[in-house]
């Protein structure tokens, strides 16, 4: 996971290198770096000029420990500036009402059936919502999945009113003292005015405690987009960030985290239900840049 980045930031840093390096010689290998995996202009510009001004103080060269410690230093205030105070095990509240927003093919469905078992292991209960009505093969996939996972799936015919389901499913989980309801929305492309229409309906709805947009770390700055009209739309709280293990650049989680201005919560690192964990800026940092 990351291996390319982790590779190159070694390769410019390290490899071929002698134990000090002159200051003129990596800042241009740092941008092109970034921008090559998948990190947007404006953020490297961010980083480089932190790095920058760290490294000013320092006389003509710079030691590889250096270098590696204002990077991390430069990368890790971009990955906490947008921090949620937000115990997801205890939020305070029950049931706490998660909604769930995404477009087809970034793992929205699956992401959701993922949480449903992470509270599941951490001994918490929770319903699940499939207000995707639009297309039956959401239904039957979330089906599949929360008999899976073995919570309990709230559903309608397709082509019924997504509120009507998500309003089922917290009437469910109150009756049942659950802890959590976890709401599955519709994924068409984010221009299609009519399905935000329907997601602005069941925000009013089920009045979601937490709105969180599933992006697919592969598809970069498109990822960015996405998060953009929906922001505009529909509004959401934060980020999940699928399809790790298969995002060969690594530099997505950077550009998301400057550039929407939200914090990313949880990553999906691979197909099994049990893949899926807190983000952690720390243990991103570890794989990009291990000291």
């Amino acid at each position: 996971m990351f291996e390319s980045l982790k590779k190159k930031f070694g390769k410019a840093i390290e490899i071929g290198l002698p134990s000090e390096i002159r200051k003129g010689d990596i800042e241009d290998n740092i941008r092109n770096i970034l921008m090559e995996s998948d990190v947007a202009l404006e953020t490297c510009d961010r980083i480089i000029d932190s790095f920058d001004s760290f490294i000013d103080g320092v006389k003509k060269k710079i030691s590889v420990a250096e270098v590696k410690s204002a990077l991390r230093e430069s990368i890790s205030a971009i990955l906490g500036e947008n921090s949620i105070d937000l115990d997801i095990l205890n939020p305070g509240k029950k049931p706490y009402i998660i909604l769930f927003l995404g477009i087809n093919g970034t793992g929205k469905t699956t992401t959701v059936a993922k949480m449903a078992n992470y509270f599941k292991e951490n001994n918490r209960r929770s319903v699940v919502a499939a207000s995707d009505t639009f297309r039956a093969g959401a239904i039957e996939q979330l089906a599949i999945l929360c008999q899976t996972v073995g919570v309990n799936l709230i559903k309608h015919e397709s082509g019924s009113d997504p509120a009507s389901v998500a309003f089922d499913a917290i009437e469910h989980a109150k009756a049942r003292n659950l802890d959590y309801v976890l709401i599955d929305s519709a994924g068409r492309m984010q221009t299609n005015r009519n399905l935000l229409e329907e997601m602005k309906k069941i925000k009013r709805v089920a009045k979601p405690d937490l709105t969180v947009l599933v992006l697919d770390a592969m598809i970069g700055q498109d990822a960015v987009y996405q998060a953009e009209t929906f922001l505009k739309e529909v509004s959401y709280d934060a980020i999940i960030l699928t399809k790790l293990d298969t995002d060969a650049r690594g530099g997505s989680i950077i550009t998301i985290s400057d550039q929407l201005k939200k914090p990313i919560i949880f990553v999906g690192t691979g197909q099994k239900m049990n893949e899926i964990m807190p983000f952690d800026g720390n243990w991103y940092l570890d794989r990009i840049l291990p000291e």
